[in-house]
């Protein structure tokens, strides 16, 4: 890792458990008969995933106002931190030197860590982008870093995530066909140096499809990841502002052109609507940070569709905020008491919707791997979307 072109950190620091291996480390339990949608089990370093899965996301080591406690007993199985976030704070070596990720935040389930490639292009006045890497300078402290994409492959090593993104440029919406091109080709080339640094680690490295709304470069890209045969791959550079209906297209593609044996991961995509389309075109994973985003800001996702608790009706309403769900803050507390905390700004307030949120998530990705072991995704589908969208 290069800070200002000039310092690397240290590398070799691999979590030892149990072991596996590409070809025995996902398997697929059960396929769906009416839809491509399949349940899966993932095999990592820190334990099993079941799939489809959904992934709270950490970014800096916290899923933001719940503790691992809370996570653990909303049942969640793995969670996503950020190898950007975390080489600016507290620093890869600080982590090291804790044992690993999971001991510095005391999470023994799986984590993934994503790149930071997504951070970095958010980033577009503040870094320059080549074929070696991205320097950036840090939204924190104006401090000037080059990362390549062996250094975030190391990065993650010395994190000792279980699930290692490598380094890709994401582009915006909408991109011409040049620049996509070149990003994809780039993205590839950083694949493939990711894989060739590796070494002899047992953490799990996918590859990132880019090519964005253009079918010609997912179908390049997809193939042409294949021939460095990744433990997974993801699908990237999609909830950029496309709409639905191109988003959708374009994961029934990749999903089609990249191997069954493998898991398939959509980043960074994660309303409940858009989950359940992705499950029935064969996405395994998924991430978001609209669960706790939203729950912060006061609105629910309930069994009858979502809830913003700051509104007046529930001002004497004494019933549980979804009373069909069995969350901490279900069996507890009323929507009148919720809206209360988050009128008088109690920081409460948006921890308990918050977990409530993430449990409503994990709850659903349960209903989801049932109905597909039973040959019924295509009814709950069906049923949840009618609910769902009348809602909205």
């Amino acid at each position: 890792m290069h800070t200002g072109k000039q310092s690397k950190i240290n590398t070799g620091f691999i979590v030892t458990a149990m072991p596996c291996s590409s070809f025995n480390m996902f398997k697929i339990i059960h396929q769906d008969n009416k839809s491509k949608a399949r349940l899966g089990r993932l095999t990592t370093l820190h334990g099993e995933i079941d799939t489809p899965c959904f992934m709270p996301v950490g970014t800096q080591g916290t899923v933001k106002a719940l503790s691992p406690r809370d996570l653990k007993e909303s049942n969640a199985q793995i969670v996503l931190s950020n190898a950007y976030h975390l080489f600016l704070r507290p620093g890869p070596q600080v982590i090291k030197k804790a044992g690993g990720l999971h001991h510095f935040m005391s999470w023994e389930k799986p984590i993934l860590t994503d790149s930071g490639g997504y951070q970095i292009f958010s980033l577009a006045l503040l870094r320059k982008i080549n074929d070696q890497g991205v320097e950036f300078q840090s939204h924190i402290d104006g401090m000037r870093h080059f990362l390549t994409p062996e250094d975030v492959v190391a990065l993650q090593q010395d994190l000792g995530s279980d699930i290692m993104m490598p380094l890709d440029e994401c582009v915006h919406y909408p991109c011409a066909r040049d620049q996509a091109e070149v990003a994809m080709k780039r993205t590839l080339n950083w694949a493939a140096r990711s894989k060739a640094s590796l070494g002899k680690s047992q953490q799990l490295l996918f590859g990132i499809v880019q090519g964005a709304t253009y079918e010609d470069l997912r179908k390049d890209s997809s193939l042409s990841l294949l021939d460095n045969d990744f433990d997974g791959y993801a699908i990237g550079g999609v909830s950029v502002g496309e709409p639905k209906n191109l988003r959708y297209n374009i994961v029934d593609l990749v999903a089609g052109l990249l191997p069954k044996e493998r898991p398939r991961y959509l980043m960074g995509v994660g309303l409940p609507d858009d989950i359940i389309e992705a499950v029935g075109r064969g996405i395994d994973m998924f991430d978001c940070v609209v669960p706790t985003r939203y729950g912060r800001n006061g609105t629910a996702f309930t069994s009858v569709g979502k809830m913003t608790i700051r509104n007046s009706p529930y001002i004497e309403d004494f019933a549980a905020l979804d009373q069909h769900c069995e969350c901490y803050t279900c069996r507890n507390f009323s929507r009148a008491y919720l809206r209360h905390l988050f009128n008088t700004d109690e920081m409460l307030g948006p921890r308990l919707v918050s977990l409530h949120n993430v449990y409503f998530y994990v709850e659903l990705m349960r209903k989801i791997r049932e109905a597909i072991l039973q040959n019924q995704f295509e009814e709950f589908k069906a049923r949840f979307l009618k609910i769902y969208n009348n809602s909205v």
